[in-house]
């Protein structure tokens, strides 16, 4: 390490500290100087000197630099590393939570490839944001970034362990899918990591058994460039092949996997997609129906206030107790821990479960859908109407150059005939008749850009549709 280091090369640290993770573009604020830092300023937050961390890493070009660097910072300062190469965030989560080891794991998400970060947890997965430890993180790496990295007396070692078969084998064991009706399954793994875990999980590749699946992959092959669309498959651009193929192939279902792997979209046989409200409900009720099961009386359920109005509806209706959360994995993971919560769903198709340390999994909650859909008969665009009942907009962004401004536009235009909420960005309420469709709408500005992010929600798509209008035209002013 270079104590010298240039003088702002703590600009550049603090410009990648994002509000939950670290997230950059390589050779810019995200070098390898910046993140052996990083490695040294997380052992030293999480009191991991003398003990374990967990490492690993995505596909794309700069990760497994990117984690050897990270390494070497981490056992500079007497961490023992246990890198586990290649993987998926939930397969990180995983070995944090069964080794009740603080993690780090290498990705950009769903981001464009000239992108990468680090996704940080505590021991046994717990998260970790700019208000629970990252800002420190932060600023311990900024020290060293200055002044050089100081070696521990007794420093670490690097240790290669695998633990897909055995993150592979405990999916298995949570939801069981020997017993429903063969199905076959279009999966779309956008280059990313969902190309290693689909096949073990879902297929034999970590040498368990066979399931009634076919598995039609799509776009497998592990590519940080992403060839053929980008790894987000909240945006509709990216799921249009996973939707024709399934109707090529005459499939069941489809389902996609981001970068990382950590979130899953799915889409019916029609092509039709299937909100992430809706798989958040089907997976509730499950959840709730299997632990009332095993005797468990007071049951808790989280869902962040985008997702449908029908989700807390379908969690009352089924006798649990819904508490609504802000947006963002590290805080719903805190109040995973904080409720007890069974399960916890978002509208960006994370989902978070109590008998996965909290931590969210896409492949577990895929999973759910595939044993519900599996144990009935009817096609899956009959099932998803059941979950979505309402009329959503689904997240529109627009730029926007003074966000109080906008806000006041808002306010002023719905004052008489909504409330108003402020737990996560601006929600509006309206105030509406027994006898007319309910509508309400959340603003949120990006943590990271110029942007307010609009979701709507109608009780049916013309009220959904006027409310839209209404407010993108005072958002775009």
């Amino acid at each position: 390490m270079n104590p010298s280091a240039p003088s702002d090369a703590r600009a550049r640290l603090d410009a990648i500290v994002k509000a939950y993770d670290v997230r950059g573009i390589v050779g810019e604020g995200l070098t390898e100087q910046s993140v052996e830092s990083l490695g040294a300023g997380f052992v030293d937050e999480v009191g991991a000197a003398g003990g374990r961390i967990v490492v690993g890493h995505d596909m794309r070009d700069s990760s497994p630099a990117f984690a050897a660097a990270f390494a070497r910072g981490a056992t500079r300062r007497g961490a023992d590393v246990v890198a586990l190469g290649l993987c998926s965030t939930d397969e990180t989560y995983f070995a944090s939570g069964s080794m009740h080891a603080p993690a780090a794991m290498f990705t950009a998400s769903h981001n464009p490839a000239a992108y990468n970060g680090i996704k940080f947890s505590r021991a046994g997965a717990q998260g970790i944001s700019l208000d629970t430890g990252l800002a420190a993180i932060r600023d311990r790496a900024g020290d060293y970034l200055d002044e050089g990295i100081t070696d521990a007396a007794t420093q670490g070692s690097i240790e290669q362990v695998d633990v897909l078969a055995d993150y592979a084998a405990y999916l298995r064991s949570l939801v069981d899918l020997t017993g429903i009706r063969p199905l076959k399954v279009v999966v779309d793994a956008g280059n990313g990591m969902g190309g290693l875990t689909v096949p073990a999980v879902l297929g034999e590749a970590a040498g368990l058994p066979a399931l009634p699946l076919e598995i039609v992959p799509l776009y497998f092959e592990l590519d940080g460039t992403f060839p053929n669309h980008e790894a987000n498959p909240l945006e509709p651009a990216n799921l249009v092949d996973l939707q024709r193929a399934v109707v090529e192939h005459g499939a069941d279902l489809g389902l996609a996997f981001d970068g990382d792997a950590d979130r899953c979209f799915v889409v019916d046989e029609q092509g039709g997609a299937v909100g992430p409200s809706a798989i958040a409900a089907i997976v509730a009720l499950r959840e709730i129906a299997r632990v009332r099961a095993a005797g468990e009386d007071d049951v808790t359920v989280l869902h962040n206030l985008i997702t449908s109005r029908f989700v807390p509806e379908a969690i009352e209706e089924a006798g649990a107790t819904a508490v609504r959360t802000r947006v963002g994995h590290s805080l719903i993971k805190d109040r995973m821990k904080e409720t007890g919560a069974v399960f916890g769903g978002e509208h960006s198709a994370h989902y978070y479960f109590r008998d996965f340390w909290g931590a969210d999994n896409g492949m577990l909650a895929a999973m759910h859908v595939l044993a519900e859909f599996g144990s009935q008969d009817a096609p899956l665009s009959q099932l998803g109407a059941r979950y979505m009942p309402y009329a959503l907009s689904g997240e529109i962004n627009s730029t926007v150059d003074d966000v109080p401004a906008a806000y006041t536009r808002i306010v002023e235009a719905f004052t008489g005939r909504a409330e108003f909420d402020e737990l996560d960005g601006l929600t509006v309420d309206g105030i509406t008749p027994e006898s007319e469709p309910f509508w309400w709408f959340n603003v949120r500005p990006s943590n990271t850009e110029p942007l307010l992010r609009l979701n709507v929600e109608g009780g049916d798509v013309a009220t959904m549709t006027a409310v839209r209008d209404e407010v993108l035209a005072l958002i775009r002013g």
